[in-house]
């Protein structure tokens, strides 16, 4: 599916469902129009306490990577790691590492 622009106001449209159809229906003026697609975009709203998941590292050791990175706790050459998203969507991932002989945790911003 492409992008369209209402040709009232200019402001984009979304894929919508009306009368069991799916439609281009604009968010400020209402506008709506017809299409031949079938598929319908599903949307959902998360509230602000939403918490972020969490990787379980102690149950997925197996199925991290590991990475040549120093401990600052014990200077051990070696760590597992992963990427979570912990800020808003438009800001970067956050990388973090786990220490393979002791277990330190530490994290690296973008």
């Amino acid at each position: 599916m492409s992008i369209r622009f209402c040709p009232k106001c200019g402001s984009m449209m979304v894929p919508d469902k009306k009368d069991g159809k799916v439609v281009w229906a604009c968010r400020k003026c209402s506008f709506s129009e017809s299409t031949n697609s079938r598929r319908v975009v599903v949307k959902e709203k998360l509230s602000s306490g939403t918490d972020v998941p969490v990787v379980d590292v102690e149950q997925n050791q197996d199925k991290l990577s590991t990475i040549k990175a120093k401990c600052r706790k014990c200077g051990h050459d070696r760590a597992m790691w992963w990427i979570q998203q912990t800020r808003s969507g438009d800001e970067p991932a956050t990388r973090f590492f786990k220490c393979i002989k002791c277990g330190y945790t530490w994290r690296e911003y973008s």
